[in-house]
């Protein structure tokens, strides 16, 4: 499906995946099913946008899968491959939008937007909230740049770095615990208000990891666990995603990163054996830090582990997924991870079409 408004001069290309945005009564639940032109259909155009199409999945988002992200993100260099297209809006279920725009943002090295949304009522209902989470979506995807992948819901636009869903059921789904927002947008206007901060970009992974999981050339891929800390918490389960095979642990440890000395114990074994461990925390917001021992984030650090920063569990996953693709060596590993975790650079300003800048916001009207 192709709809156009104004003469089509900016061209957007949607990708839908299901989630909510899709989603219609199933007799005792929603489930997603509606198709993308179905979920199109019920936004209105920014002025000046001509949109496509593509139906790549159509899954509730807690069924997404690293594979499913994989061939999400070879599609979006396959799109960005056609210098005819301005940018891309992705339709995604809520649940897990928070890893799957980290993991394209990672491998993000065009100047054109990626920009994912979707909905927190489901398709249809009277009071729905995707229709204009997507025409503001829509509205970012044709207006910036030089950006990197973001996130568009409730007015508000937010960098895929350190944004997570910190409301279940209310609309302003979205936020980052340890930073503002990038910006905002309503009225036909976007303003950016900061740069995002962001690693240097991973190429893509390789062909065999991001091709069709059905096909018999497809390669596994690495088992990354997340394990979370609690009073009474042992060294069980982590050792139990060591002899699962994992590659990579995140241990979701107390405060500002810590355990006990028995867990301690338990990442040093793991690394011994290869394998990447990540420590974040289960707290909401703020860094971790190298405070206490006694099995605190001094120990763990000084067992091999590497703090994630502000990076909640779900995207300190993704980075070692990504790391874990991208290198096979332990060694080499440890150091790509650490730039993931720790080494974001600031970006150049933004550009953005048809728009002024100052030193402190960018504003842009469509």
């Amino acid at each position: 499906m192709k709809r156009t408004n104004d003469g089509g001069a900016r061209r957007i290309v949607v990708i839908s995946t299901g989630g909510t945005i899709a989603s219609r009564w199933q007799g005792t639940g929603y489930a997603a099913d509606a198709s993308g032109d179905d979920v199109l259909a019920t936004a209105p155009l920014p002025e000046g946008v001509t949109v496509e199409v593509v139906d790549l999945f159509n899954v509730n988002s807690s069924r997404m899968t690293a594979a499913h992200q994989l061939a999400l993100l070879r599609t979006v260099h396959e799109t960005l491959a056609d210098p005819g297209v301005d940018g891309i809006v992705i339709t995604h279920g809520t649940d897990t939008l928070e890893e799957t725009a980290f993991l394209l943002d990672l491998h993000h090295t065009d100047s054109r937007p990626v920009v994912l949304t979707g909905a927190q009522r489901p398709f249809g209902t009277g009071d729905g909230d995707g229709p204009g989470n997507l025409y503001d979506a829509l509205q970012v995807a044709s207006t910036v740049s030089d950006l990197g992948v973001l996130v568009v819901f409730d007015g508000r636009v937010h960098a895929a770095r350190g944004t997570v869903k910190t409301q279940t059921l209310a609309a302003d789904a979205f936020s980052d615990p340890s930073a503002e927002r990038l910006g905002r947008v309503g009225f036909s206007r976007v303003d950016i208000e900061r740069q995002p901060e962001r690693p240097t970009p991973l190429p893509l992974p390789a062909a065999a990891h991001t091709a069709d999981p059905a096909d018999p050339a497809a390669a596994p891929l690495p088992r990354v666990d997340i394990i979370t800390h609690h009073s009474d918490g042992d060294p069980f389960l982590l050792n139990a995603a060591v002899a699962a095979g994992s590659r990579g642990i995140v241990l979701v440890a107390t405060g500002a990163g810590n355990a006990t000395p028995e867990i301690a114990e338990a990442v040093a074994d793991a690394v011994a054996q290869g394998v990447l461990v990540a420590v974040t925390t289960r707290v909401p917001a703020g860094p971790l830090a190298e405070i206490y021992t006694g099995g605190g984030a001094v120990d763990l650090v000084a067992a091999g582990a590497l703090l994630t920063g502000t990076l909640r569990a779900a995207q300190a996953r993704i980075a070692l997924l990504s790391t874990l693709l991208a290198e096979g060596d332990p060694a080499r590993g440890t150091v790509l991870l650490r730039r993931l975790l720790d080494g974001p650079v600031r970006a150049e300003p933004a550009l953005a079409t048809g728009g002024s800048r100052s030193a402190s916001a960018v504003a842009v009207r469509a």
